[in-house]
């Protein structure tokens, strides 16, 4: 039996792909201001992205379905609508703000499970949080969700300001 604090095989592969899906995403949001899914750091993030969700369903650390398996997915849902939310006709000219709105809501999804495990299980020998109620857990998933809100209306701000220079047009960089 694996030790509880001790990752398997396929947790190690996991861990190894979300981290990277992370990094992608980072790269992507100073680089770009959002997740783009046309061009390449985007691309990786979300392909990054399914493979963490996927990957994330076997395991089962409490031996049965757990809130970060519900939260791969809402992720798995999201994802294909903030990628071709464009070609739905009724939202209009808003199609833009549901995109990176949709996007960002997938890195903050990402976080809860990513912050959780990371303090219950680190350092391997004295975990920094004993559980997902332990008041620094608490405080970096309010950390995590002041910046998503902040960084949403400030790509709601840029994409507004873009969209307002040149009328008509869809801005391709925020």
């Amino acid at each position: 039996m694996i030790p509880p604090n001790h990752l398997s095989i396929l947790g190690i592969i996991h861990t190894a792909i979300s981290v990277l899906a992370i990094v992608f995403a980072v790269i992507a949001l100073l680089r770009d201001g959002k997740i783009n899914p046309l061009n390449t750091m985007g691309k990786l993030y979300i392909y990054f992205t399914v493979a963490a969700c996927l990957t994330s369903l076997p395991i089962m650390k409490t031996g049965h379905f757990t809130p970060a398996h519900g939260m791969a997915i809402i992720i798995l849902v999201l994802i294909p609508i903030g990628v071709y939310v464009k070609s739905i006709k009724f939202l209009g000219k808003s199609t833009d703000y549901v995109q990176t709105i949709i996007l960002s809501t997938t890195i903050l999804l990402s976080m809860i499970p990513t912050t959780v495990e990371s303090l219950t299980r680190l350092p391997i020998s004295h975990p920094i949080a004993d559980g997902p109620n332990a008041p620094v857990i608490q405080m970096g998933l309010l950390i995590f969700f002041v910046l998503y809100v902040i960084g949403v209306v400030y790509q709601v701000i840029k994409i507004r300001a873009a969209k307002k220079s040149k009328p008509g047009s869809t801005p391709e960089v925020v």
